[in-house]
């Protein structure tokens, strides 16, 4: 194998190592904000069924207030009952404190109600609560490690990017420059093997001419069809 051919290859591998840990750190940012999107909403979910909860008591006592005030009107209602001297106007008063304590009597019924439902929400809250607790502990987690992961993928990327200049400089600039050309256009597959006389990048049969002088290994060989640099060790076959 061509020297030139070897510096390639241990290039590529770089360029390989790079563009994974590019992606991968593009990822990064969208795993964040599904973490926090997963907070927001179970805190949101805690926060609609808190605010239900405290509408159902604000309700209950609403209406507490309310039977109290209508059992002062029925107190001074039968106050004024007892020094009346006229048979309508006593039966009157009966009539008037008769239908406030119906009115009393389905309030306290609604009140009864509104219990119920505030006992049943009280748990639904706790549940709520530590879903919501347990949501943003787990996210915390995880943002913490992909913040560790982060750092140390960027290191790392550091110092393959400084590893991968070092080699390009070590190599003919004419020969990086259209290796480079063929990395933005094909990606990360540009130094490819040839088998049985088909690229090992676009799985096209090559020319004979093509394979043979790949074969001779005296020279950089780049395929007709896809412009990857062609490469043939003993190992593989040819037809």
């Amino acid at each position: 194998m061509l020297p030139i051919i070897e510096q390639l290859l241990v290039l590529q591998d770089r360029d390989r190592r790079m563009l994974r840990l590019k992606a991968e750190l593009d990822t990064f940012p969208g795993q964040r904000q599904l973490l926090q999107t997963k907070a927001a909403r179970a805190q949101e979910g805690f926060d609609e069924v808190r605010k239900k909860s405290a509408h159902t008591e604000s309700e209950r006592k609403r209406m507490e207030l309310e039977v109290e005030t209508l059992r002062q009107r029925i107190a001074k209602l039968e106050i004024e009952q007892q020094g009346t001297r006229s048979n309508d106007q006593y039966k009157t008063f009966q009539h008037q404190i008769g239908t406030i304590r119906t009115e009393i009597a389905k309030l306290d019924d609604q009140q009864l109600e509104l219990m119920e439902q505030g006992e049943l929400m009280a748990q639904e809250v706790k549940v709520a609560s530590k879903g919501a607790a347990e949501q943003k502990a787990e996210s915390d987690r995880i943002m913490s490690d992909l913040a560790a992961r982060e750092e140390k993928m960027r290191k790392e990327l550091e110092l393959v990017s400084a590893d991968r200049a070092r080699l390009a400089a070590d190599i003919d600039p004419v020969v990086v420059a259209r290796y480079d050309r063929i990395l933005k256009s094909r990606g990360d597959n540009i130094v490819v093997g040839v088998d049985k006389v088909v690229c090992g990048g676009c799985h096209m049969k090559l020319p004979m001419q093509s394979f043979v002088e790949a074969k001779g290994q005296q020279a950089i060989v780049h395929c007709p069809h896809c412009t990857r640099i062609l490469y043939f060790t003993s190992d593989m076959a040819v037809n």
